[in-house]
This record gives structure tokens, C-alpha cells and sequence, in this order.
């Protein structure tokens, strides 16, 4: 009887111990403090959009770049592929803005943009605007040829974001009205970019 009580006891001692915790480990020593200055990694602009995720600095550069200027040396096939990547993941449409540095109306729509902080908003949000060169030196003919023919420049053109056609818009018909200074009404451009801008999701 005294043997038994003893087995219980140490079995009720070695339960015990085997639910109790184990002692805290010892904390390491406290390490100085990094002050160094992080400096960003910095990207390649010249690097294409490489994938449909969060875009990296590359890719903010390498859009930027679509609507810097009409430039004879860009390659309209390579910017429309990355424009359409910008625009699927963005949930955008396409403008295709054919044009040249010679040519007066290109800067007054330029200008007329860049002067309207409400335009120049709703372009960003809902359009990724490439600009396509039309020039003595390069008239990029093979490119074009995909579209309807243009009237006058600028001439725009609306992709959705696989890059199909949408609309093709003579800019003559969104000019000011005689007796107006030399530009573009605001009320019928900003209609256009209503009008083909991609429905957004209630």
C-alpha cells in the first residue's frame, strides 16, 4: 500500500514537471543601432514593363516615357505593348496620339491638358496616353497602317487595353469655335474623354 502511494506520487511529480515550462532563454545582447543612411534601389527606366504586378520604378518611367514627346527614334510596337500592360493592370483605355514636334496643333492639345488640372486628371486615371511620331524622319507607316487613315494631326486614336480599336477622333472637330482663340473647347473635349472612357465598376 505504501509502494503504490508512492508510484502515484511520482507520477503525479513527473506530470507535473513535464507540463511545467521551460525556463526563458537567455536574451542575446542588445546590437547598436543601424544608422547608415538605406538609399533605394534604383531602376533602369530603359527596362520594358516586365510584368502585370505592382509596378517597379521602371515601369513608372517606361509610361512616362510613352507621352514625353513625339520622338522619330521610338518604337511604337514596343511602347504599345507596355502601354496595354499599363492599361490592363490599371483598368485603363489606350489613346494613341499621332503627331510630330513640327506640328503647332500637337502642342496647343499639349498644352491644353497640361493647363486643365481637371483634364489632365481624369486623362491619368482613366487613359494611358503614347504619343506616335509622324514626321519627315520617321512616318512610321507600317505601324500606322493598322489604322484608319488620318485626316490631320494630331489625330487620337481609342484602344481598349487588349489594344483593339475603339474610336478613331479627327481633333478638328474638338477645336474652339471661330472667333475663340486658337485651342480646343473644353466642353467637347472633355466629352470625348467621357465618352470612351473605360465604365468603372459601381
Amino acid at each position: 500500500m505504501r509502494m503504490k502511494t508512492w508510484c502515484s506520487s511520482m507520477m503525479v511529480a513527473g506530470l507535473l514537471c513535464a507540463c511545467s515550462p521551460s525556463p526563458a532563454p537567455t536574451a542575446a545582447p542588445a546590437q547598436p543601432l543601424d544608422t547608415t543612411e538605406q538609399k533605394p534601389p534604383v531602376a533602369d527606366p530603359g527596362q520594358p514593363v516586365a510584368s502585370g504586378n505592382t509596378p517597379a520604378a521602371a515601369d513608372v518611367a517606361a509610361v512616362a516615357g510613352l507621352n514625353a514627346q513625339f520622338d522619330p527614334a521610338r518604337d511604337p510596337v514596343a511602347d504599345l505593348a507596355t502601354a496595354k500592360v499599363e492599361a490592363q493592370r490599371g483598368g485603363k483605355r489606350i489613346v494613341l496620339d499621332v503627331g510630330g514636334e513640327w506640328c503647332s496643333w500637337c502642342h496647343l492639345l499639349d498644352a491644353f491638358i497640361e493647363g486643365d488640372a481637371e483634364i489632365r486628371s481624369f486623362r491619368d486615371a482613366n487613359y494611358v496616353w503614347m504619343k506616335v511620331n509622324y514626321s519627315e524622319d520617321n512616318e512610321n507607316a507600317a505601324f500606322l497602317a493598322q489604322f484608319p487613315q488620318i485626316k490631320g494631326y494630331p489625330h487620337l486614336f481609342v484602344l481598349d487595353a487588349q489594344g483593339k480599336l475603339l474610336q478613331s477622333q479627327f481633333t478638328g472637330e474638338l477645336e474652339a469655335d471661330k472667333g475663340q482663340p486658337k485651342g480646343y473647347n473644353r466642353e467637347r473635349f472633355f466629352a470625348f474623354m467621357k465618352d470612351w472612357a473605360p465604365a468603372k465598376a459601381p
